[in-house]
């Protein structure tokens, strides 16, 4: 089994299309004091690109890391609408979630595209969330372990096995997101420890150190008993950590 100690469990807030900025300084101040800052839990929040530089002010000093929900794979370019990751970058931005399941299904985002997206913010200097996860229909016909692989090796096809521990991957299974329905702990372990096996096909090093995530759902009463199964890392929250108070019962959950 890997050893699960050795890797620092993560907790990011996914605040999707929420947020203005005075939104995010009201609520950076009500979560900070609210947090188990400094006790062994990486803390992110993945703020729309409006309030990405306020969020980095605000949590100037705290170690919680700000993220990005999206970016382009070009450093520059004729992308009208688009962010590279050089831009991020120049915010201050850590990391960012690439290959959400809204952004594969409202904006056509493909698994070439995050081919070359994962290691371009890599490249940038930027940590990373690629999710992945499958739907009902899938989860129902027997596809879930299909769809996994497919993302997950086309994802990271150009990352080189030496940077593949940088990725940290999302589980989040589609009729999970939103919908207040939760994998179950036995679901979820299931999945994200089949998530490991496959990087581990890369590299056994890498899949000891790889950080895995759940997502779907998660709020603070069913946080604690999904992150204490051996190969959850962490959650990548949505609805419930527009909440500061609720977000940061999520955190405390990752270290019990």
């Amino acid at each position: 089994m890997p050893d699960a100690s050795a890797r620092t469990p993560y907790v990011a807030g996914n605040w999707k299309m929420h947020m203005t900025v005075a939104a995010t300084r009201a609520y950076v101040d009500k979560l900070l004091g609210r947090l188990p800052l400094g006790k062994g839990v990486e803390i992110g929040l993945c703020a729309p690109f409006t309030a990405l530089a306020v969020a980095v002010e605000c949590v100037d000093g705290s170690g919680v890391k700000v993220l990005a929900q999206n970016m382009h794979q070009a450093a520059e370019g004729a992308f009208t609408g688009e962010v590279s990751g050089p831009m991020l970058v120049e915010l201050g931005v850590a990391g960012v979630v690439l290959g959400h399941s809204e952004r594969r299904r409202d904006n056509c985002e493909t698994d070439r595209a995050l081919q070359e997206k994962v290691p371009a913010a890599l490249e940038a200097g930027l940590a990373p969330i690629l999710c992945v996860g499958e739907s009902e229909e899938e989860r129902e016909d027997g596809e879930t372990q299909r769809k996994l692989r497919h993302q997950v090796q086309e994802g990271l096809l150009s990352v080189s096995d030496e940077r593949l521990a940088e990725v940290t991957i999302a589980y989040e299974p589609i009729w999970a997101i939103g919908t207040g329905r939760v994998a179950t702990p036995d679901q979820a372990q299931e999945a994200i420890a089949f998530i490991r096996a496959l990087v581990g096909d890369r590299s056994q090093e890498a899949a000891r150190a790889v950080r895995v995530l759940y997502g779907g759902s998660v709020n603070a009463e069913n946080a604690g008993e999904i992150l204490s199964q051996p190969d959850v890392d962490g959650a990548l929250v949505g609805g419930a950590s527009l909440d500061p108070e609720e977000f940061a019962r999520i955190v405390g959950a990752a270290l019990t």
